[in-house]
């Protein structure tokens, strides 16, 4: 249960941990459901658009709970995203255009 709590804390939710999903805002849940697939430590992690609902710094404290999950677990991390600033935790960049699958190189 700590390690939930402090996952909930890391992304600002401390005063929310009470609370049930009704009273929460979709941002809210959004970050409720980042702290849930993380707190059992998988071996990967499966997200989309984890940051469509978040203003700017709260989407990079997710995008940072996301790498310290691949970096410090050894997890591997799957992002769908239309957030291109998440290109900047990645080790690796695909991009879909036109049907076809391509891999960018990541800056």
């Amino acid at each position: 249960m700590s390690r939930a709590r402090g996952l909930l804390a890391d992304l600002g939710l401390e005063h929310r941990t009470d609370h049930r999903p009704p009273a929460l805002s979709g941002g809210e849940k959004q970050r409720v459901a980042a702290a849930r697939a993380l707190v059992a430590r998988p071996g990967l992690v499966l997200a989309d658009e984890p940051t469509a609902n978040l203003d700017s710094a709260t989407g990079k404290r997710v995008a940072a709970q996301l790498a310290d999950a691949a970096r410090s677990q050894g997890a591997a991390v799957v992002i769908v995203t239309h957030d291109l600033r998440l290109t900047d935790i990645a080790d690796r960049v695909l991009h879909l255009e036109d049907g076809v699958l391509l891999e960018k190189e990541n800056q």
